[in-house]
């Protein structure tokens, strides 16, 4: 049977800053993400099966890109940790500030990478991750795809 890609779309605010950036975005600041994910594979044959003709449920993806990943940065301000920001941050916590210490720059490029990764780890062996794109601004945006890494 066929290969069919289905993509999942969601939306989520998060604030950042970047470290040592010589622009603007050294500032704390915030964007309204879209994320777009798309996986790949074959359409359930069996006709007796509760999703016969499906890739995965919309749901089951929905599912899986809610804990992972807007669940978790939605709201949220992010810095990477081995970076001066930590006290900033730490200072944000102690005020009750819903902040995420990551292990990378917070950059568009870098996050659709962690995203990527996490999303991979949960899909079922028979589904694949083709593709997430990371949109920052209405013309700025991050693509990871699986057949470049």
């Amino acid at each position: 049977m066929s290969k069919i890609r289905i993509t999942k779309q969601f939306s989520f605010e998060t604030g950042h800053a970047l470290y040592g950036y010589d622009g603007k975005c050294r500032n704390v600041h915030g964007h309204s993400y879209k994320l777009s994910v798309t996986v790949i594979g074959t359409p359930i044959a069996d006709n007796n099966h509760v999703k016969f003709g499906m890739v995965i449920d919309f749901g089951d993806l929905k599912k899986i890109v809610k804990e992972e990943i807007v669940d978790v940065f939605d709201h949220a301000t992010v810095f990477n940790k081995n970076t001066p920001h930590v006290e900033l941050a730490n200072e944000l916590k102690s005020r009750g500030h819903n902040v995420l210490l990551v292990n990378y720059q917070p950059t568009s490029e870098m996050m659709v990478i962690d995203f990527a990764d996490k999303i991979k780890k949960r899909l079922p062996e028979n589904i694949n991750l083709h593709a997430v794109k990371l949109q920052e601004t209405e013309t700025s945006y991050a693509e990871w795809y699986a057949a470049d890494n």
